[in-house]
């Protein structure tokens, strides 16, 4: 099969796609040692579903676009990281902490957690309208965490293979809940219309410098031209979702057919790459039954012994 046009259509689209995410290590290159361990949220959670589909991809974009809406958050990644660097090195990170806090065993979670909890801690200063941040505060660390969230969330009401019941998705947000306990991040929603109503009635947001700043290089970052033009079709896709006020705050006005666009994008990316990798792994971990035909890309580790 991997001889033919598709499969070496396939190939070419997981290779463009994981080489994104391979400038930084690979978070649960260690996890069969935790056998049985089924980490924070485990194999019958629902952020192991949400976040192992390819619209987690959009998701990702969205949660950068609207966290770059509070000024002292936009202020601390302003003036403290190195993303217009380095941003697949940025890209790798943050999609590194998500599959360690979702899918890894407990250790691997809490490993995860102190490292961002240490990163966060030497980050502050004073934004444009002379507020006063710091990365570890809790207020801060609620609004990057809730926004990753509602943003994960939005993503697969619009781009998943099905649908989640309104139960379903308050069981995610709480899910991800215990992530923001670790993170001491106050507050933390625990329902789906808590968190979307948190997020559009917060009181802080307004355009700032570093707003602009965030939002002309999400619409154009430095990418391998094979996956530029996949990328801001995800990025038009992730404004389209954005809740008007917030969107029209950034200064986004995605073209018509944005979503449509973004569903047949996700769902071709889905066709290519299947379900996380991250995802399988856990299972295996964990001792929990594999689902036939949703993985396609091979294990990112060895595996020795019985699963």
């Amino acid at each position: 099969m991997m001889g033919s046009p598709i499969g070496v259509l396939r190939e070419r689209v997981v290779t463009a796609t994981t080489g994104l995410f391979a400038h930084a290590r690979y978070p649960l290159e260690d996890t069969l040692r935790h056998r049985g361990d089924a980490g924070l949220c485990g194999p019958e959670s629902i952020s192991w579903s949400v976040l192992g589909d390819t619209s987690a991809f959009v998701g990702g974009v969205r949660a950068l676009l609207v966290q770059a809406a509070h000024p002292e958050v936009a202020a601390g990644v302003a003036d403290h990281s190195r993303y217009q660097d380095d941003p697949l090195g940025r890209l790798s990170r943050t999609s590194a902490y998500v599959t360690a806090t979702t899918f890894g065993a407990m250790p691997e979670v809490e490993q995860a957690v102190a490292i961002v909890r240490r990163a966060h801690r030497p980050i502050h200063g004073e934004s444009h309208r002379g507020v006063p941040y710091s990365a570890d505060a809790p207020a801060l660390a609620a609004w990057v965490h809730n926004v990753l969230t509602d943003s994960f969330l939005q993503a697969y009401r619009d781009f998943g293979p099905g649908r989640l019941t309104p139960e379903e998705e308050d069981r995610f947000v709480a899910e991800q809940a215990r992530i923001g306990r670790l993170l001491e991040a106050d507050p933390l929603p625990e329902s789906a219309g808590e968190l979307r109503g948190w997020i559009v009635g917060h009181p802080a947001l307004d355009t700032s410098p570093g707003l602009r700043e965030a939002v002309a290089f999400l619409r154009s970052p430095p990418l391998p031209r094979s996956v530029k033009a996949g990328y801001v079709v995800m990025a038009n896709a992730a404004a389209a979702t954005i809740p008007a006020d917030l969107r029209h705050l950034l200064g986004m006005t995605p073209p018509p057919g944005s979503v449509v666009a973004g569903r047949a994008l996700v769902g071709f990316l889905r066709w290519a790459l299947g379900s996380s990798p991250s995802w399988h792994l856990a299972l295996l971990r964990a001792g929990a039954p594999v689902p036939a035909h949703r993985f396609r890309q091979p294990l990112p580790v060895t595996v020795t012994g019985d699963p």
